[in-house]
C-alpha cells in the first residue's frame, strides 16, 4: 500500500507471512482490501477514499465489487495499490469529522501543492507553511525553534522559490513570524486551517480531462464536488462555463463519446469526446460519486455520520476541559508494592522468630511443675531437717523424692499426651462439624438463589413478552411515520424542485436587471454627451448674439448718417410698419433654466439608474460599484462568503506580504498561471463567485455556448 503521505506501503497477494499483506487472499474482492485499510487506519469516512494504481500512464481505481486480481493492474510484484482521497468535501469544517480523515486529506493537499498539482500564489503558500509547521512542531518556542530549524523542511512549492531572489533564510523568517501568531492551536486544529484555505483555491479537487465538442474545439473537463466546468486547455484556473450538478439529470458515455442529459428535459443534451474508452470510465465513476455526495449533503445526515460528530465534540470537549491528561504510568504502583513486600517480609521474619521462640520453650518442664518441686523441697527441709544429718536417711530420702518425681514426671508426660489427642479429636470435630454446616448453609443459600432465579426468569419472561408487544405496536407506528415522512420528503423534494427553479428565474430576472441598467447606463452616458453638445450649442448661439449686439452698435453710432439718409430719400409709405432698431429689440433673450435643469437631470442619472425591470430587482447605486440594492424583502441570494474574505486582517497580512517581495520577483520567471492569477486578482475574480456569475445564465444558453466553443 502506498499511503497519501508518500510513504509506500507495499502489500504482495497472497502473502502468507507477517508483513502488511499478512492475511490478503488471492480471491479477495476490492472491498475486502480497500475495508482492510481502513480498518488498519480506522478510518469510518471511507466515502471519500479509493485505492488507486496506474495503467498505461492512466489513473485508474479500484472497483468494489471486482476482484483485485481481475482488475487491469500492472504484472508485475508486488502490485501495487495507493490509498487516496477520490472525492473532496465543498466545506472541509462541516463534513471531514475524524481527525483521521482530517490529516489523511491535510497530507495529500500539501503534497499537490508543493507538486503543483493545485496552483498557490506565493503569498498564500507562506500562509499554508506556517500551519504546516505549526502543526508539526506545536507552538512557538524561540528557545527550541532557532534560526535554521526548516532548514530541512519541504514547506513551498518551488515555483515559488525560484519565483523570488529570495534565500532560504528569508523564507523560514516569513513563515516564522506567521507560526508565531498561531500560538495555542492543536495539530488537528492546525490542519483544519490549513484546508480551509486551501479549499478557496481555483484547482482544488478539479479532476482534469482532454474533450472536444462537436466542433472539435480541444478543451479541458473539470470535474470536482461542485459539477462540470468546461476549460480553455491554456487555463485552468478560470471555467468558462460551468453545469452544477443539481441541472445534470443523466450522464452515460459509448465508446468514446459522452453524452450529458440536463434535468429540464426541454433543454437537448450535448455531448463531448474523450481520449480513450478508460478515461470515460474514470469520468463516470467520478461524476457518479461527486454527483451522490452533492445530494446526500443535501440531506440530513445518516444515523453513522451523527454518532460520529457526537463522538468528534465529546472528544473534543474532552480535550478543552482536561488539556493536560497524559496516559497514566505504573511507576508509582510497583514502588508501592515492594515496599509492601518488604514490609510483609519483615513482619514473616518476625513471626518465625517468635514461633521458633515458642517452640523452644515448650521442650523444657511446665513452669507450673518446677514451682511445685521447689515448694516441696522447701516443706521438706523444714520437716525433716534433724535427720539430714543422718547420711543413710539422706540418701534414702533422696532416692525415694527422684524415684517419686521420676514417676509423677512420666504420669504427667502421659497426661499431657492424651489430653493433646483429645484436644486434637476434638477440634478435628469441630472443623468437621463447622465444615457440614458451612456447606449445609451453602446448600440453602443456593436453593434459595436458584428459587430466586426462576421468579425472575418467569418475570423477565412476561416482561419480555410485553416489551415484544410493545415493540410490535412501536414497529407499525414507525411504519406509519416512515410512510407519513416519506410522503414528507415527496413534498420537500417537489418544494425544493420548485424554490429550485423559482430561484433559477429570479436569478434570471437579475441578470436581466443588470442588463438593463448596463444598458441605461450607456443611455446616460449619450444623453451626457448629448447635453454637452447643446452647451456647446448655447455657447455658440450666445456668441452670436454678442456679435449682432456689436454690429448693432456700430449701425446705431453712425446717427449722422443715417440722418443724411433719411433727408436724401423719398418717404416711405405710410401703411407699411415700423422698425425700431434700438438694441433691446435685437436682444435675445435665451431662458437656459430648461437647459439647466436637463443638466441636472442627466448628472442625476449618471449616479442613480433606477431598474424598471418587477418588483425585487431593486436599482444600482452609482454604475461603478456595481452594488445592487434590493427592494423585495423576500428576496434572499445565498453568497457563499469564502474563508479568505472573513479575516480582515489576515487579507492585510497576505497584501503586506505580496507588496513586500514583490520587489524581488523576477518577472521572466512568471508562469502562465502566475499571469493568469494576477489577472483574476486585479478584475476581483475568485473561485466561487466566478462559478456563481457563469451558473447566472440559462442552462439552454449555457449548452449553446458550448457547442459553439
Amino acid at each position: 500500500m502506498a499511503m497519501s503521505s508518500g510513504r509506500a506501503h507495499k502489500a504482495a497477494l497472497g502473502d502468507s507471512g507477517g508483513g502488511p499483506g499478512a492475511g490478503i487472499d488471492v480471491k479477495w474482492k476490492g472491498k475486502d482490501l480497500f475495508d482492510l485499510v481502513c480498518r488498519t487506519l480506522g478510518l469510518r469516512e471511507t466515502w471519500f477514499f479509493g485505492l488507486q494504481y496506474t495503467i498505461k500512464d492512466t489513473v485508474a481505481w479500484l472497483k468494489m465489487d471486482k476482484k483485485v486480481l481481475d482488475h487491469d493492474v500492472p504484472t508485475e510484484e508486488p502490485k501495487t495499490f495507493h490509498f487516496l482521497a477520490k472525492f473532496y468535501p465543498e466545506n472541509a469544517e462541516e463534513e471531514l469529522v475524524q481527525e483521521i480523515t482530517q490529516h489523511l486529506f491535510f497530507l495529500q493537499v500539501k503534497k499537490q501543492i508543493l507538486d503543483e498539482k493545485i496552483y498557490c500564489p506565493p503569498e498564500a503558500s507562506v500562509l499554508l507553511a506556517s500551519y504546516a509547521v505549526q502543526a508539526k512542531y506545536g507552538d512557538y518556542d524561540p528557545n527550541v525553534h532557532k534560526r535554521g530549524f526548516l532548514a530541512q523542511e519541504e514547506l513551498l512549492p518551488k515555483r515559488v522559490i525560484n519565483l523570488y531572489q529570495m534565500t532560504p533564510e528569508m523564507w523560514e523568517e516569513r513563515i516564522t513570524a506567521w507560526y508565531a501568531e498561531h500560538r495555542g492551536r492543536a495539530r488537528d486544529e492546525a490542519e483544519m486551517e490549513y484546508l480551509k484555505i486551501a479549499q478557496d483555491l481555483e484547482m482544488y479537487g478539479v479532476n482534469y480531462f482532454a474533450i472536444r465538442n462537436k466542433k472539435g474545439t480541444e478543451l479541458l473537463l473539470g470535474v470536482d464536488a461542485l459539477g462540470l466546468h468546461i476549460y480553455d486547455p491554456d487555463n485552468r484556473l478560470t471555467p468558462k462555463i460551468s453545469f452544477p450538478w443539481n441541472e445534470i439529470r443523466n450522464i452515460s458515455y459509448s465508446d468514446k463519446e459522452f453524452t450529458i442529459k440536463p434535468l429540464d428535459k426541454k433543454i437537448d443534451v450535448f455531448k463531448f469526446n474523450s481520449s480513450k474508452l478508460r478515461v470515460n470510465k474514470l469520468i463516470l465513476q467520478l461524476c457518479i460519486g461527486n454527483h451522490d455526495l452533492f445530494m446526500r449533503r443535501r440531506k440530513a445526515d445518516s444515523l453513522e455520520v451523527q454518532q460520529m460528530k457526537a463522538q468528534a465534540r465529546e472528544e473534543k470537549a474532552r480535550k478543552q476541559v482536561c488539556p493536560g491528561t497524559r496516559p497514566r504510568t505504573l511507576s508509582g504502583d510497583i514502588l508501592t508494592c515492594k515496599v509492601w513486600v518488604t514490609a510483609w517480609s519483615e513482619d514473616g521474619n518476625c513471626v518465625q522468630n517468635g514461633i521458633s521462640q515458642e517452640q523452644g520453650a515448650s521442650n523444657s518442664l511446665p513452669r507450673a511443675v518446677v514451682e511445685s518441686l521447689e515448694m516441696f523441697r522447701k516443706r521438706v527441709d523444714v520437716a525433716f531437717g534433724d535427720m539430714v544429718a543422718s547420711a543413710v536417711l539422706g540418701e534414702w530420702f533422696d532416692s525415694m523424692i527422684l524415684e517419686a518425681f521420676s514417676n509423677l514426671s512420666v504420669s504427667m508426660i502421659m497426661e499431657r499426651q492424651r489430653l493433646a489427642r483429645e484436644k486434637q479429636m476434638r477440634e478435628e470435630a469441630e472443623r468437621t462439624r463447622d465444615e457440614l454446616e458451612r456447606r449445609l448453609m451453602q446448600l440453602k443459600e443456593e436453593a434459595t438463589m436458584a428459587n430466586e432465579a426462576l421468579m425472575r426468569s418467569e418475570e423477565t419472561a412476561d416482561l419480555l413478552a410485553e416489551k415484544a408487544q410493545i415493540t410490535e405496536e412501536e414497529a407499525k407506528l414507525l411504519a406509519q411515520k416512515a410512510a407519513e415522512a416519506e410522503q414528507e420528503m415527496q413534498r420537500i423534494k417537489a418544494t425544493a424542485i420548485r424554490t429550485e427553479e423559482e430561484k433559477r428565474l429570479m436569478e434570471q430576472k437579475v441578470l436581466e436587471a443588470e442588463m438593463l441598467a448596463l444598458k441605461m447606463a450607456e443611455e446616460s452616458e449619450r444623453r451626457a454627451k448629448e447635453a454637452d453638445q447643446l452647451k456647446q450649442d448655447l455657447q455658440e448661439a450666445r456668441e452670436s448674439e454678442r456679435r449682432a449686439k456689436q454690429k448693432l452698435l456700430e449701425i446705431t453710432s453712425k446717427s449722422s448718417y443715417t440722418q443724411s439718409m433719411n433727408s436724401s430719400t423719398t418717404a416711405l409709405p405710410t401703411d407699411l410698419p415700423s422698425f425700431n432698431l434700438i438694441s433691446e429689440s435685437l436682444s435675445f433673450d435665451f431662458k437656459d433654466t430648461d437647459m439647466k435643469r436637463l443638466s441636472m437631470e442627466i448628472e442625476k442619472e449618471k449616479y442613480v439608474e433606477r431598474v424598471p425591470a418587477g418588483p425585487g430587482v431593486g436599482f444600482v447605486l452609482g454604475m461603478t460599484s456595481g452594488v445592487v440594492v434590493s427592494t423585495d424583502p423576500g428576496l434572499f441570494v445565498c453568497v457563499r462568503v469564502e474563508y479568505m474574505e472573513k479575516s480582515k486582517h489576515l487579507q492585510e497580512q497576505l497584501n503586506e506580504l505580496k507588496t513586500e517581495i514583490e520587489a524581488l520577483k523576477l518577472k521572466e520567471r512568471e508562469t502562465a498561471l502566475d499571469i493568469l492569477h494576477n489577472e483574476n486578482a486585479s478584475r476581483g475574480n475568485s473561485k466561487h463567485n466566478t462559478i456563481k456569475k457563469l451558473t447566472l445564465q440559462s442552462t439552454k444558453s449555457r449548452v449553446a455556448f458550448f457547442e459553439e466553443l
